[in-house]
Formats: structure tokens, sequence, C-alpha cells
């Protein structure tokens, strides 16, 4: 491919962007000095870059003011390009900051995929592999400009993370590193079907507010977001942010009311009423099974807030590539709604320091799993997840009387039954519903020394309906001295998909084969196994361990302003009484970490 000989326009760069950082930045270290830094940021705007012929995908280039050849960090995705940088919180702004990428020597190219914009071809299905050839080829040219040393990394959340690794398996020679943030790997299993029901909530909202005909026809022109950026990474956002963010579930109800372009239709009508085996689902597969592709270094970063989207892949990806065990980090952060990826700019940067400037900043010296544990609200950290030398600890629910009641959670199988009432999102019910048929079960257990629960969360539980299927959803929370909760885990699944895929299930998931659902036969107990989202926690005496059990993710979900996302799923199918049957196989399953296996940062 050829070499641009673009230069940054003066309009375009007239007001200098502003750069912003949020959220959390690094995980319980300070690295040494930065390789580079006060480089300033200038622009080329809708570079054209040609993957075939007559081909070609529009990028924005941004560079240091500084005079010369720098690594490149790439962001490829689906989205609009033209209001990234502008620092405006939109659920698609996850590339970073430009500025902040540039002053410390690096080139921040921002990519958009065939059909979008002002990049040439046709708008296709999400994810494919034409994309992942289109990145290789995105990532070649970078290195051959005048602008670059011939060194490519990677950066990005969500679609900017599963991008990464879909084009990591292809090693194109000048990729060195990546940072993947809010990652998948199995899509059907992590996107389209979680637990075994699709997700339209997340779907109509992602499509609406991304793919709807003003995105495709989006055009900002740098000058203006350069403008907007001056305003939004103001530190006035320290006052409006919170308050937009207690607005957060009405903008989100808004954005699914916009119509996405005929093309994400269709997809949308193929995921939610076609895409229920392996066969049907429209996407890819993901590079879920083929990961020991990938050898290029990484970090991969979790995020415990969003609750049933972006999780289980990063623990997939850290167990079976192919990259050497020195040369990969995982990342488990405090539970953030905030999904831009203004959050970890600076963790990125020393991981790029370290491999592409060869900087002696301490990165090669931080334990391979860092987490934030809720409760104590630090960083500790470990050699490997699951943490060497933990312990799988059983807890189990018993019966304290009445199905409307807290019951126990203890060390000891419980005997009987209790029951809750499922119903489906949105159903008609008679006020006071409620006072005769409980929703919900719950269960606690007072602890009394302090305990680190840190690793794969499981739930058994042996369970009986009056219908053929049904919804079960489990999860954990802590709840401290005064009362206050705090969401920790959440797992769902389908009874009649309970049968357990063992060659895609990991350490830290269990994978549930769902190509071949087995109805109920009503009032007979099946045995369900399930995995919940992990989040370390340090539990102090006085406080107390929650488990819920119930069918309706509205019920049991977390508000956006509390810290935690979790998209309404339209379940259960039937109104019915569910039976949960106490004993040896109904259990919640978490690890105690071991103190003497790893370390506070």
């Amino acid at each position: 491919m050829k070499a641009t000989k673009s230069k940054p326009g003066f309009w375009a760069n007239l007001i200098p962007l502003k750069g912003g950082l949020s959220g959390p930045q690094l995980a319980g270290w300070t690295p040494g000095p930065a390789a580079r830094s006060g480089l300033g940021c200038s622009i080329l705007a809708d570079e054209l870059i040609e993957v075939a012929p007559s081909i070609a995908l529009a990028a924005d280039v941004y560079l240091p003011k500084t005079p010369g050849r720098f690594p490149a960090v790439v962001a490829f995705a689906a989205y609009s390009k033209e209001l990234h940088t502008a620092g405006i919180p939109a659920g698609n702004n996850e590339i970073g900051s430009p500025p902040v990428f540039t002053d410390r020597g690096y080139v921040h190219i921002v990519v958009t995929r065939r059909g979008m914009g002002r990049s040439g071809g046709e708008d296709a299905v999400f994810l494919n592999e034409v994309d992942a050839e289109d990145y290789a080829k995105v990532i070649q040219w970078a290195a051959q400009q005048p602008w670059c040393d011939g060194q490519v990394v990677l950066f990005g959340t969500s679609y900017y993370g599963l991008t990464q690794l879909q084009v990591a398996r292809l090693r194109p020679p000048a990729l060195k590193a990546f940072f993947a943030i809010e990652t998948c790997t199995d899509y059907f299993r992590h996107i389209g079907m979680f637990g075994g029901a699709p997700q339209p909530d997340f779907f109509a909202l992602w499509m609406g507010a991304n793919f709807n005909p003003m995105q495709f026809k989006l055009h900002v022109p740098p000058l203006v977001r350069a403008l907007v950026s001056h305003i939004a990474n103001s530190p006035l956002k320290k006052l409006w942010w919170p308050k937009l963010q207690k607005r957060m579930t009405r903008i989100m109800k808004g954005f699914e009311r916009l119509q996405p372009v005929l093309q994400t239709r269709e997809i949308f009508a193929a995921l939610t009423l076609d895409g229920k085996t392996r066969a049907s689902f429209p996407l890819s597969a993901g590079p879920s099974g083929a990961l020991d592709a990938i050898e290029a270094p990484f970090v991969v970063v979790q995020n415990a807030g969003y609750l049933n989207l972006h999780q289980f892949g990063a623990y997939d990806l850290f167990a079976n590539a192919s990259t050497p065990p020195d040369r990969k980090w995982l990342i488990i952060g405090p539970a953030e709604f905030e999904l831009p990826a203004y959050h970890w700019q600076l963790e990125a940067l020393a991981f790029f320091d370290h491999f592409v400037y060869g900087a002696d900043n301490g990165y090669g010296g931080q334990q391979r799993v860092r987490y934030w544990a809720a409760g104590v609200k630090d960083y500790r950290a470990a050699a490997d997840w699951p943490l060497p030398g933990s312990a799988p600890l059983r807890l189990y629910p018993a019966s304290q009387g009445a199905d409307a009641v807290m019951h126990r959670l203890g060390r000891a199988p419980g005997e009987g039954t209790n029951r809750w009432a499922a119903t489906p999102l949105g159903a008609i019910l008679t006020p006071g519903f409620d006072d005769v048929a409980n929703q919900i079960l719950s269960f606690d257990m007072p602890v009394e020394t302090e305990i680190e629960l840190t690793g794969p969360v499981t739930v058994s539980l042996s369970f009986s309906c009056n219908e053929i299927d049904s919804h079960v959803i489990a999860r954990t929370g802590r709840v401290a001295r005064d009362g206050t909760y705090e969401i920790l885990s959440i797992g769902s699944i389908r009874p009649a998909c309970r049968r357990i895929d063992a060659e895609r299930s990991t350490a830290t998931e269990i994978a549930l084969d769902i190509d071949m659902p087995e109805p109920l036969t009503p009032g007979v107990p099946v045995t369900l196994r399930f995995s919940l989202t992990p989040q370390p926690v340090v539990l102090q005496p006085g406080e107390r361990l929650r488990l819920d059990i119930g069918s309706r993710t509205d019920l049991l979900r977390s508000d956006p302003s509390h810290g935690h996302a979790q998209f309404d799923m339209q379940v259960p199918p039937y109104y019915s009484r569910n039976t949960l049957h106490y004993g040896a196989d109904t259990f919640l399953e978490v690890m105690v970490a071991n103190s003497r296996e790893r370390s506070s940062q």
C-alpha cells in the first residue's frame, strides 16, 4: 500500500483538541517516567486507506506536533468516527482521547469499517472476517507511513476490543501488542444468547444509538470537535456527569426508539428471531477455541460492572492465548457504568512504553493478575487466574419458613423447598400481586471472620417448575454493617438449556449448550449449573453475603447510577411457579483466596 503524503490542515488544527482522562487509569501502581511527553496533537482528517480494489476505509490520524516517526495506536470498529474525540460520553466513544496518546509520542488512528460514513464498500454483518482482514491491512498501512516507526499497537473498549482479538489471530507483522478492554470471545453465548436467551434490550439500544441513518451520514469538522472537546473535557464534567448518569436509563430508552437502517434491522430480526442456535446465529463465531493463534503481548481489562455483556471473554483470552505468560496481563477493575475508554489510557501507555519504547518503567515487574477487591476498595495481585492456592467454598441455601422471608445461607445443606413466581417482563399483574406470590427468594449469611472471595462463582440449583421452561437468575451481593447493599455478581440460565458444553467451558465460565433445548417435565426436579460474573470481594465481620434468586432481570438489576449496567431480557416466557429444592445439589460455590498466594498492590 502506498504511503500517504497528507499534511495537517490549517482549519482542522486551528483549535487544539483537548484531551480527557476519566475513571480508573492505573491498576494499583505508579509507573516510572514516560518514554516521551509534551508532544502535542494535530489531525489528518479523513485519510483513505485502500483495502481492496476501489474500496478505501476512512480514518482520522492524530499526530504529535513534534516532527518524527512514532509508534501507531490503531482503533478499528463499525461506528462513525465523527464524535469520538469530542469527549461526549456517548456509548460508542471507546477509542480513548487522541491528545493523551499523541502527547506521549504515539500516532492515534481511528478507522471506520466498510459501509459506515466515508468508508467505501457495503455495510455487512458485524464482526465479520473481511473486517478482520481489512484491519490487518490497516495495521500494515500504518507501519509504512512516513510518520510511523514501523511499530503498531491496538487500544479500545467493547467493539474496539473485540476486533483486536480477531486481528491478533492473523498475526500482522507490524503488530507489537494490544490493550483490550471489555471484550468477548464467543459472540453466540457472550453477546447473542446470554444464559440461553436473546438480548433484545441491548441490541435495540446499541443499534438505535449507533446505526441509525444520521450516524451513517454524520460529518463533524475537526474544528467543531475540538471546540466541543474543551467543553466536554473541562473540570465542569465533575458537575454535569453525575446528573447525566442519574438520567441514563431514560436516555438509553430514547436510543432504543431510534430506527436503525434497514440492513441493521434485518440483523436485529435475525438475532432475535432466528439466531437461537450456533448454525443460525448471524454473527461470526468469534475467536474462542482458536485463541492459541494469538501470540502478541497484551493486557486485557475486565469491568465487573457490565453484568450480562462483555463477561467471560477476558478470562478465556488470558487462559488460552499462546502469548508467553510473562507477556500477558489480566486486570479486573472496579464496577464502572461508564463504558468509554477514557479509562485505562495511562495504564495502556505504560504498557506500550514498555514494549515499543523499551522503557524501564516497572511494567515488566507487574504481577500477571491485578484485581480490585470490593469491600476494601484496593488492588491486589496474584500470579495467575484463578488465584493459585485458592479453595472452593460451597454455601448452601436453606429454608427459614415462608417463601417471602429472608432465608439462610450456610455451610450445611438445607432441607425442604421454597417457591417463587416467574412472570414475563411487562406482564399483566393485579395490584398487590407480590403480597401473595413473591418473585424473589433471598438468602444471607452473617460474616464472622474476614474472608476474601476471588475467582469463579457458580451456582447449582435443584429446580422444578410447573411449565416446560422458565428463566432463573442468581445474584450475589454484599450487605455492609450499615445495611448498604452492593451487587457483586450475576448469572442466568434457561432451564430448558441446562446441558453443559464441556468443550467450550473454561475455569471461569460454565458454557451452556443451547442448540437442543430439553423441555422441563412440570414438577420434576432438574439440576441447573451455571456461572455468575466474578467480582473479587473482601467481606468483613458484621457484614452479610446475600444470594437472591428470581426470574426477572428488571427485578434483580442495578441502576446505572449505582455503577452497574444490565440489559433487560424478555424472559421468562411463561407465568409459572418455580420451586427450589434444598439439599446437596443446591449451593453457591465461591473461591476463597489464600492470602499467602497474593499481595496488596
